[in-house]
């Protein structure tokens, strides 16, 4: 098949978004289909992959606690008019069609077939509730949806209307079989974070809050703190020999810190449709405390695969985390419990649902 797909969000920039297509257009082509993905470039200097088109520079727009990189407008609408004629797709995937976007141009412009992947989830949207009348004849364009977790279907349902088919997010197991660093394991245990620092909904601020608990009972415990940007507060000196920010790192790094931690700490404070990370700390063997979100809570099947706090409570969380290091069978349990439950997030168990759904539309 010929399938264009179209993310929102700049390829360049952390995200959930990004690295979902990215993976699937990877996955896609090695089962020997045609793939081109239309999503903006930071810089028109910038390398992506060969099947990239850009949709143009991308800018930054504030959006449900973060800010997405997106491009909008008659530039942008110019190549996606010109991508959607050169492509002749068998059908175009477009990702998070309700944001100002090149998603949303494309089923503007297009004539389909259209498949959409809605990603977010909030309990109440505003801003979706006013423009879903605006956007209404696009979303109408779409022949299939599919929401990435039972929260974000909900979400499209009570905002769009209409129904979708649950198709989580993947990864590629494989690649999270890390081997631990000694240089990043401390004599009281490891425990890590992943996520962009700046954005206080990550809870970076939480787990940093719930240090000096830590270490009064684990005074040589060493904390990795991974992502883009910068904290929001400094760290005080006493503690900088136990925290190390690993700042921006790559797949292979991300796999050997997860591998070598003891526990996983997910400290969110909100925003999360689904919990990619949770699987990835999963496949690489790590233990996982997350926040009680209902995203995480879901992945985390009610605290089965991994244990769950209070969202924000910096006391549970610390009460949590040293249970957990005081307890290695039961993270040996829930270590088990992870690996086995993964397998059916890989790519190879997903993209087969994902087909289906393109030769329904195709066919129609």
């Amino acid at each position: 098949m010929r399938i264009g797909v179209v993310c929102p969000y700049s390829l360049g920039t952390p995200g959930g978004v990004q690295n979902h297509v990215r993976d699937l257009a990877e996955a896609l082509l090695s089962v020997g289909h045609e793939v081109s993905v239309l999503a903006p470039v930071d810089d028109p200097e910038d390398a992506v992959p060969p099947y990239v088109v850009s949709s143009g520079r991308a800018v930054g727009v504030p959006y449900n606690g973060s800010v997405a990189r997106v491009t909008f407008g008659p530039r942008t609408a110019a190549r996606v008019r010109n991508w959607l004629a050169d492509g002749d797709f068998d059908v175009v995937h477009v990702h998070e069609p309700t944001t100002p976007s090149a998603s949303i141009i494309a089923l503007w412009q297009g004539d389909g077939p259209f498949v959409a992947t809605f990603h977010t989830w909030q309990v109440r949207s505003r801003a979706m509730s006013v423009a879903s009348g605006l956007l209404r004849p696009a979303l109408e364009k779409i022949d299939a949806r599919i929401a990435v977790s039972e929260n974000a279907r909900s979400m499209m349902v009570q905002h769009i209307g209409g129904e979708a088919v649950v198709i989580p997010n993947g990864l590629y197991t494989s690649r999270f079989k890390g081997s631990p660093r000694p240089e990043w394991m401390g004599a009281d245990g490891t425990i890590s974070f992943l996520g962009r620092l700046d954005e206080p909904r990550k809870g970076l601020g939480v787990l940093i809050d719930a240090v000096p608990a830590l270490l009064a009972e684990r005074p040589r415990l060493k904390i990795l703190v991974a992502g883009a940007g910068h904290a929001a507060g400094p760290v005080p000196p006493k503690y900088r020999d136990n925290i190390l920010f690993l700042g921006a790192i790559d797949d292979e790094a991300r796999a050997d810190m997860l591998a070598g931690s003891d526990l996983y700490v997910a400290p969110h404070l909100g925003g999360e449709s689904f919990g990619i990370v949770l699987l990835e700390a999963m496949a690489a063997g790590a233990p996982v405390l997350a926040s009680d979100l209902p995203a995480f809570r879901q992945v985390l099947e009610g605290g089965r695969l991994g244990e769950l706090f209070d969202v924000g409570d910096v006391d549970q969380l610390a009460r949590r985390t040293l249970a957990l290091l005081n307890d290695p069978q039961r993270r040996d349990e829930l270590r088990a419990a992870g690996l086995a439950a993964v397998p059916k997030y890989d790519w190879s168990a997903l993209v087969p649902e994902l087909l289906s759904v393109y030769e329904l539309v195709a066919r129609r």
